[in-house]
């Protein structure tokens, strides 16, 4: 236990009537950022919604994502000195908190197998029960995530910005200020649930039939499971002290979209017994789940993470 607080210590030099920056102003810092991610897109005709102009059109896509580029930048940038002039960190420890260097190969590939363990019923459907891997074999994803604009906007794009504000830049001022790993874990990525709430407008523009109740609960739904899933990436970050990670997980993710939870598993040409096909997804769908909770630890673990101390204090929380 000694060394295990000295090695705490080591990576977060400052007491806690010493912080560098207060829990309010590292708040005050990411709900900035976020404004800075998506309030530009209602700023210029070239990304703002409309009743005719999709923000899935590839011309508002390329914008948004240069609007995004810049945002992100500033933002990184801006926690990089406060790292630095502030915090009065050396440059390659900076990085260090940034999750820029070292990479993490490793510590991603490994985070990235732990998530697999979450979608193994629905990676069990779509390679197996719907052929998916005849697919991978001829290399048609590869080929739609270089040649359409949506898919790389959902698969890279979007991931890629989105650790870089809500983790790369914003991380690390929660690991300055007082607030407890712990609560960094649960407290950050309501901001990033909010930060998608803005969609609802988005989607009444698009879809004005549609109950505003129902458009709403929709908005709830995205607000929930975006905070869930900003939890875990948070968690995957700190641990394994790399953006890599978060990012291959976020993006996996995001290609696999939510796990079916219940009705019939059948093939789309309608081969095969679904019995078969429905008993194999749901079971490898319960038993990736709780192979996920007991691989949580083992396989986030790593020597790059922010701090050692994030499981300890995680479980005194539970």
């Amino acid at each position: 236990m000694v060394a295990f607080s000295e090695m705490f210590h080591r990576l977060n030099p400052w007491s806690k009537d010493s912080n560098p920056i207060s829990t309010t102003t590292a708040s005050l810092l990411l709900v900035f950022y976020a404004l800075s991610y998506f309030l530009p897109f209602y700023l210029s005709p070239l990304t703002r919604p409309s009743p005719t102009l999709s923000r899935d059109n590839p011309s508002v896509i390329r914008a948004r994502i240069r609007s995004v580029c810049i945002s992100c930048f500033c933002c990184c940038l801006s926690t990089f000195l406060i790292l630095l002039y502030v915090a009065d960190l050396s440059v390659p420890d900076g990085l260090h908190y940034l999750g820029l260097w070292p990479l993490g190969l490793t510590e991603s590939a490994r985070a990235l197998g732990l998530t697999a363990l979450l979608f193994a019923g629905p990676l069990f459907l779509y390679l197996v029960v719907d052929d998916g891997w005849k697919d991978w074999v001829k290399g048609y994803p590869v080929k739609e995530l270089w040649g359409d604009m949506l898919t790389w906007r959902n698969i890279v794009a979007g991931p890629l910005t989105e650790e870089l504000l809500f983790r790369t830049s914003s991380v690390p001022l929660f690991l300055l200020s007082s607030l407890p790993v712990s609560r960094i874990i649960f407290y950050s990525p309501v901001i990033f649930g909010l930060a998608h709430v803005h969609h609802f407008y988005e989607f009444r523009l698009q879809n004005p039939r549609v109950p505003v109740f129902a458009a709403l609960l929709r908005s709830v739904f995205q607000f929930s499971f975006t905070t869930l899933f900003g939890a875990y990436a948070t968690f995957v970050f700190i641990r394994t002290g790399s953006l890599l990670a978060a990012f291959a997980v976020h993006a996996f993710c995001n290609g696999m979209g939510l796990p079916k939870v219940w009705g019939r598993v059948e093939r789309l040409d309608g081969r095969g017994s679904r019995l078969v096909w429905t008993v194999g997804y749901y079971t490898l769908l319960v038993g990736g789940a709780v192979g996920f909770w007991k691989e949580l630890w083992a396989l986030t673990e790593g020597g790059n993470g922010q701090t050692p101390l994030v499981g300890f204090c995680f479980w005194q929380y539970r």
